[in-house]
Formats: structure tokens, sequence, C-alpha cells
């Protein structure tokens, strides 16, 4: 593929993103922020298996970016009650093992990241199917699973 494709490409996507954001509802961007997340960790453990550091780091700060700069602020820490800092406390978990898993090269915190993050992924794309909160099933670090009502959006 020759570089111009490669950049006619790159700035097709970057259109279809920016197009995806404007018209997206408030659950379709947070579903959004998971999908990015997901293919940064998936890119993380890629480029871990083929002993790509830089790769590997790069992947794994874009993946904390999204969860501490666009999931974690996007709570309503004080009118969401209880599941609002669950879910806080849920996003700091994954956070530091993601940074676990690079700090170790552990693919089982990276897998642990990413089962996290679908599971929680799913749930918002339940509440976009609707088009209002329904009860979320979510996933505690520890694999146990605990249902919420997320109230009105």
């Amino acid at each position: 593929m020759t570089a111009l494709v490669e950049r006619a490409l790159s700035s097709y996507a970057a259109l279809e993103v920016e197009t995806g954001v404007a018209s997206a509802s408030p659950q379709r961007l947070i579903v959004m922020l998971y999908e990015g997340a997901l293919k940064s960790v998936f890119a993380a453990k890629t480029a871990m298996l083929c002993r790509d550091l830089a790769g590997k780091g790069e992947a794994l700060s874009k993946a904390i970016s999204i969860i501490d700069q666009g999931l974690s602020p996007a709570l309503n820490l004080e009118g969401g009650g209880e599941i609002a800092h669950n879910l806080m406390a849920l996003y700091e978990y994954i956070s530091m093992r993601l940074l676990h898993a690079n700090v170790k090269n552990d693919i089982a915190s990276l897998d642990e990241a990413a089962r996290l993050l679908a599971d929680l992924k799913s749930a918002w794309e339940a509440l976009e199917q609707r088009g209002r909160p329904p009860t979320v099933v979510a996933v505690e670090p520890e694999g146990r699973r605990a249902s919420v009502s997320l109230g009105k959006a």
C-alpha cells in the first residue's frame, strides 16, 4: 500500500469517527470510549506477544488515557450515587491492571482488563438499544456480578 493510500484511509477513518461523535447519543459516546479502550488493550496484547515494547507502551497509554480522561470524568459522582462510585473504583482498578500488565508483561492482567471493559461495554450497548437506562449487570474485579440501576440519563 502506498503512503498516499494510507494517508487517505487514515483521513477517512478520522472523518468517520468525527461524524459518529457529532451525531452520537451520550450512551453511544460511552460505548465508543469502551470500543477505543478495548481496541488499545488488544493492540497492547499483540505488541506484547511480538515483543514490541514501544507499541505495547503506546497502546496501554492510550487505553489508560481513555479510561482516566474519558470514562472517569463522564461519571456524575454527586448525582450518580453508589453506581457512579463503584464505576469509578472499577475504572481505577482496570487502569491499575493495565499498568501492572505494562510493567510485568502480564497477559493475564490484559485479559482481565479486557473482560471487565467488554462487560461494561455490553451493558452500555443494552442501554443504547433500549434508549433508556436499564438495570445493568456490572462485573466486579473478583468476577462477582452485581445488578444496579442507572436511573435517568
